[in-house]
């Protein structure tokens, strides 16, 4: 079903992303899965493109367009490519950190930072989930204490995307007594004293994107860091947290949709029982089943899109589209590895790495079962 939701400078832009993924991601691909992060040039190079960062005014180095479809082109074709995991950490700073600066940021801050960010030569990386908070915000523990002009920042945080990268870390911090209201972010930059990186986690996937657990011991931060009003943090969240998970979704729905093309074509050549794969009924239906999911997954996505470009999708909205796209992800991708047979299980073949890859979607920027409380609260009024 052809999809009217993207014009010609869409599909300029696609040409673009894959000519860069081409040159710049792909031959190194396999440098990054094994030093276990991106190397800070792809960002650099990414930023001469404009990739960083669309949404900046031209003052700072963007281009002052608000359109999360070139987002969506970034997923598709780093999926197509087979490289989500590299593109991870500028999906995360064009899409995730970058709205903060643009909302939160008083004048000085955006002209400290915001050219840097465009331009690729700081990396930036937000730290919500710590060792004993992950999607519940109002456990957050790490506190920042105001001490003149600087706040003393003590905790820990986990599992932080551009961990290793990171040049400027939107930090969440109590400030307050109050679960929501005691929250505000901190941007804390690489130099700060007291403040270290641990060792890069090992995770089961996503070998190419560094991931870190960060700490804090009276780290001093300028209060002039300090990202829009103390104790406006989580507000700031609320506000933004449903373009993260439109972003996860958009992510494992390009996942899911490289998988069954390049299954397609596997069924199709492969032969067994006097015939290709693609003969047999059983593969057909379930081919058939998979293939109809991701259209109508396809089509909620566009819509939730649609309503994000006009300034009205909503967290619920937001949070179905999570939990049913990275779902339907893990569907797809575990069926792929079976119609494969023996060769969906070799690291070789993209679809195996795909399955390792995506099994985490359904896991940051809130579970699944977070996604289906936050849809499930909203229908008991």
């Amino acid at each position: 079903m052809k999809r009217a939701e993207y014009g010609a400078e869409h599909e300029l832009f696609r040409h673009m992303v894959g000519a860069f993924l081409a040159k710049e991601v792909v031959p190194r691909y396999s440098d990054f899965v094994r030093s276990g992060i991106v190397d800070r040039s792809v960002f650099r190079e990414a930023g001469a493109l404009g990739l960083l960062a669309m949404m900046a005014p031209e003052e700072y180095g963007g281009d002052g367009v608000d359109d999360f479809r070139f987002s969506v082109v970034l997923q598709q074709e780093a999926a197509r490519a087979w490289v989500a995991p590299a593109v991870l950490g500028m999906s995360l700073q064009a899409d995730i950190c970058l709205p903060y600066f643009l909302e939160c940021a008083n004048a000085e801050q955006r002209a400290r930072w915001l050219p840097r960010i465009a331009s690729g030569e700081a990396v930036t990386a937000i730290a919500m989930t710590e060792p004993g908070a992950g999607s519940d915000l109002a456990g957050i523990r790490t506190k920042a204490v105001r001490d003149g002009d600087t706040y003393i920042v003590d905790g820990a945080k986990t599992f932080i995307t551009n961990g290793v990268n990171a040049d400027l870390v939107i930090t969440v911090v109590r400030t307050g007594p109050h679960p929501h209201r005691g929250l505000s972010l901190l941007v804390v930059e690489r130099d700060t004293p007291g403040f270290r990186r641990g060792t890069p986690l090992h995770k089961v996937g996503m070998h190419a994107q560094d991931t870190a657990e960060l700490f804090f011991t009276d780290a001093r931060v300028p209060a002039a860091n300090l990202l829009g009003a103390e104790g406006a943090g989580f507000a700031a969240l609320v506000r933004n947290l449903p373009r993260e998970r439109l972003s996860i979704a958009a992510a494992g729905l390009a996942q899911a949709a490289a998988v069954l093309d390049r299954t397609l074509a596997f069924v199709r050549e492969r032969q067994a029982f006097g015939g290709p794969l693609i003969d047999l009924q059983s593969v057909r239906f379930r081919l058939a089943e998979l293939v109809t999911e991701v259209d109508v997954a396809q089509a909620f996505l566009d819509r939730c899109v649609d309503e994000l470009n006009a300034g009205r999708l909503t967290p619920v909205d937001a949070a179905k589209a999570k939990w049913w796209c990275t779902e339907l992800q893990g569907r797809v991708v575990d069926s792929c590895v079976q119609l494969h047979g023996g060769m969906g299980y070799m690291l070789e073949n993209p679809v195996a790495q795909a399955w390792i890859d995506g099994r985490v979607s359904r896991i940051y920027a809130g579970t699944t079962e977070i996604m289906k409380e936050i849809i499930g609260r909203s229908l008991v009024r």
